[in-house]
């Protein structure tokens, strides 16, 4: 069954290789992201896996873990892990789920027999301190994630949690924000003291609010 947004993540014990552990309890009131690899010792995992260790320090700087989950097998996490660090100079600094029988896999509906009967796809979520399942995004086995595209949703998604504002379209961190319609002018004078710009009625802009970095 497909995991829908504001679904509970579903949760689950797995050996990874940073030891056993439970997803929801490994979580606490942290953000999550899990992503899946179709296969290890395979060229582009190994540089989004690369590319995800190097930006932990962003993702951990708002409060979120990120783990990863491949279908093979602990003992080749491991090997796989050393090629890593060699190739894209930087070490796996992060959970990766072993998952040969595909529990987990089958669990979140990452295997797509349509694509493959046996690998999963590249699958993200994130997942909220409330254990919701706040996106979802599927690639192809062929296409790289983009990275940065997952921390601009975090900023989003953390920043509109936090105010009553949504994000247009290419926003980045920094840029003007959309005040949500069910804000009435005269409330928007209170909760937006920088002012705002009335486009359409139903589209006005104001400065980003200012938010209290979160703490990992």
């Amino acid at each position: 069954m497909a995991i829908r947004l504001g679904d509970t993540a579903p949760d689950f014990t797995a050996e990874t290789t940073m030891g056993t552990l439970s997803l929801h309890e490994w979580l606490g009131d942290s953000w999550g992201i899990l992503f899946s690899h179709p296969k290890d010792y395979t060229p582009v995992c190994t540089t989004e896996l690369g590319t995800a260790a190097r930006m932990k320090p962003e993702f951990d700087k708002r409060n979120v873990k990120i783990i990863g989950l491949s279908v093979d097998p602990l003992k080749d996490h491991e090997g796989w892990a050393k090629d890593i660090e060699e190739t894209q100079g930087v070490a796996l600094n992060f959970p990766l789920i072993a998952d040969p029988e595909s529990k987990v896999a089958n669990m979140y509906d990452m295997i797509h027999p349509n694509a493959d009967s046996t690998f999963t796809v590249r699958s993200v979520f994130l997942i909220g301190p409330d254990k919701k399942v706040k996106l979802t995004i599927t690639y192809p086995a062929a296409t790289g994630r983009n990275f940065d595209e997952i921390l601009r949703v975090v900023d989003s998604l953390q920043l509109t949690a936090a105010h009553q504002v949504a994000t247009p379209a290419n926003w980045k961190s920094g840029q003007d924000v959309i005040i949500v319609p069910t804000v009435s002018d005269e409330e928007a004078k209170t909760k937006f003291p920088a002012g705002f710009k009335t486009i359409k009625p139903y589209l006005r802009v104001t400065p980003q609010p200012a938010t209290t970095p979160v703490k990992a």
